[in-house]
């Protein structure tokens, strides 16, 4: 059994640690809640923006001048992944249940394979598995910008638009709830206005109705091929950005989550602790007490 000198020490030592994980913890609540808060701001633009991208797409005449980014190839030969991670660990399973997720999709492609990293944790491991990693960014600012997310939405459009890639997905943890989240692997290019199914934008403009009536026919200037040469891009950069967002929301949410139960775990561990010390103390008060006692005995009988 541990002296209660010892004993003392660690019982410092845990109540040193948790008080730093209730810190980070209420740091990461506060964090979550604006993260929270910008993730539902961005939804309703986004549903307006994919409504004018569909209403564009589905115009009469429009067959023949479809965006690049909006037209599916017939082979697929490279696939890219856009993998968002958190920079820092202390948030839980968080950074590595998503690259889990990653990994088992990768796997599941017949075609090779390029990734690109946001964020450090996702970088590391990518690489210290072996995967294809050819651009990686990381420090993206907290709140980001859609300034922030421009370089990658560049990247992964340049090499669509040079057919280095046929196909381009986003891997990010789905914010649902504080203590709710789930990894997501969704398509991002090519864009498919008319079919939302497995598009990582489809949860967030689901109540779009895709189709276009006579009432809702527009008349555009500049022509609808001139605007969707604008509008594609930027929808591109906008899905980047809300699943940035979704991913930050889905942090800190973790870290807020991961730190109050080391907190609980520590408060239970001091519990356990003391009692020991208090058993040690019993113990050495009562060998005190018999060598006192033992040395009166030996006193008496002289």
């Amino acid at each position: 059994m541990a002296t209660e000198r010892e004993l003392n020490k660690r019982i410092k030592s845990i109540k040193n640690i948790s008080q730093v994980t209730s810190a980070l913890a209420a740091v990461s609540a506060s964090k979550a809640s604006r993260a929270q808060k910008q993730v539902e701001a961005t939804r309703a633009y986004a549903s307006k923006a994919f409504e004018i991208l569909n209403n564009l797409a589905s115009q009469p005449g429009m067959g023949s001048a479809t965006h690049p980014l909006l037209t599916a190839r017939s082979e697929i030969k490279n696939t890219a992944l856009v993998l968002i991670t958190g920079d820092r660990g202390l948030a839980g399973s968080y950074n590595s249940n998503m690259v889990s997720r990653a990994e088992r999709f990768l796997k599941a492609l017949h075609t090779p394979a390029e990734v690109i990293t946001v964020g450090r944790k996702g970088r590391d491991l990518m690489i210290r598995r072996g995967y294809n990693v050819v651009a990686t960014f990381d420090g993206i600012p907290d709140p980001p910008s859609i300034l922030d997310v421009t370089p990658v939405a560049q990247i992964i459009t340049d090499d669509y638009l040079q057919g280095k890639v046929d196909q381009v997905f986003i891997g990010y943890t789905d914010y649902i709830n504080l203590i709710s989240r789930r990894p997501s692997v969704k398509q991002l290019l090519p864009l498919k206005p008319l079919d939302l199914s497995g598009m990582a934008v489809a949860e967030y403009v689901s109540d779009v109705d895709t189709g276009i009536s006579a009432a809702r026919a527009y008349t555009y200037e500049p022509d609808p091929a001139l605007l969707l040469d604008n509008i594609v891009p930027r929808f591109t950069q906008l899905q980047i950005f809300q699943s940035v967002l979704e991913a930050l929301a889905s942090e800190h949410s973790a870290r807020m989550v991961a730190m109050n139960n080391a907190t609980d775990n520590a408060a239970e561990l001091i519990d356990i602790l003391t009692l020991e010390r208090n058993k040690a103390r019993q113990a050495s008060i009562t060998n005190e007490i018999l060598d006192i006692v033992g040395g009166a005995e030996a006193l008496a009988q002289l």
